[in-house]
């Protein structure tokens, strides 16, 4: 359905003659129906792919093919069309509701539009607005006419997920979409983007830092390790998790807490990754290379490219499990 080629986005930094790399060159794929997950730590550009593809901002170069057609070449009115087709579901639901308007006030707005678009009259809004409260798993009656602030945080997120369906989206971006609810509600929306990709067929993007979330909702699906704008290894969610080949994949998954004593899939030893220098301006060889516990000389003079035959990393001496000293107990 979606086929990114070599999508780069560069912003000005400070400084009148720095920019930021927010992507140096990924290139994905979407399916029809089919679920893909962008993983990485905060800052990694993840998040700008996801306001790429709903049109909320414009790479600096690169290609987005929307069923074989280029969207940048298209008409604005085709393009505006394919950017329809694409919802985001916001990270803040605290936010993405205008405190001023009632839950179906939120609902209704984009149902004219479509009904204007299909001929339907206000009975039809009425009703689409009650279908989708209920596919989300709200009571139409009880928070229709409730404001967003008499709402807990799962049912906000819900509203915002009805909202994204409101136009009919053939695919759902959620960047972060559980990030800023209570742990115990979270599960809750992870089994509803799961089940509304199953029972409408819509795509799926997800965008974590969250590696079992990822795995919940990617089920058959792939996983994208995102690091400074590179994609450092990409493979089935189950390969990933169980097999992570790239330190910076293998970090992500050994720091995930776990009981002491559960027999949990992934890396059994606890990778030891030096912290982030935010002013590090390096540009040469892997970009992991500073922090990585394993980086040779060569991995600073020369950057490795992703290879890989279905299951792809970007490592100069990838490895099944590398052997560190410190073990896990949490």
């Amino acid at each position: 359905m979606i086929e990114v080629k070599d999508l780069k986005k560069t912003y000005a930094g400070r400084g009148s003659d720095t920019v930021v790399q927010a992507l140096r060159g990924v290139s994905f794929e979407i399916q029809n129906g089919g679920a893909l997950s962008f993983i990485g730590e905060s800052g990694c550009g993840k998040t700008t792919v996801g306001r790429i593809l709903t049109g909320l901002e414009t790479p600096t170069a690169g290609t987005i093919l929307w069923n074989g057609q280029d969207v940048y070449k298209m008409k604005a009115k085709d393009k505006k069309e394919v950017f329809r087709k694409v919802q985001l579901i916001h990270q803040d639901p605290y936010q993405a509701l205008n405190p001023a308007r009632t839950i179906e006030q939120a609902l209704v707005d984009p149902l004219k539009v479509m009904a204007k678009k299909k001929g339907h009259d206000g009975s039809w809004i009425e009703s689409r607005v009650t279908e989708l409260l209920t596919l989300v798993g709200l009571d139409p009656a009880t928070v229709m006419y409730k404001y967003p602030h008499m709402l807990s945080g799962g049912q906000r997120q819900r509203v915002v997920i009805a909202r994204a369906l409101t136009v009919e989206p053939e695919v759902l971006v959620a960047d972060e979409a559980v990030s800023m609810i209570d742990v115990s509600l979270r599960l809750g929306i992870l089994k509803l983007l799961r089940d509304l990709r199953q029972n409408l067929n819509i795509s799926l993007l997800f965008i974590t830092h969250d590696v079992a979330a990822a795995r919940y909702v990617g089920t058959n699906g792939e996983i994208y390790v995102i690091y400074k704008g590179l994609v450092a290894e990409k493979a089935t969610t189950d390969d990933i998790i169980l097999r992570p080949k790239h330190p910076y994949s293998q970090a992500l998954l050994s720091a995930v807490p776990v009981l002491k004593g559960i027999e949990v899939p992934g890396p059994e030893r606890f990778i030891p990754v030096k912290e982030m220098d935010q002013n590090d301006q390096t540009d040469a060889g892997c970009l992991f290379a500073p922090r990585c516990p394993f980086a040779q000389d060569v991995c600073k003079a020369e950057r490795p490219q992703l290879t890989g035959q279905g299951h792809d990393f970007a490592c100069h001496f990838p490895v099944e499990r590398h052997v560190v000293a410190t073990q896990v107990e949490a």
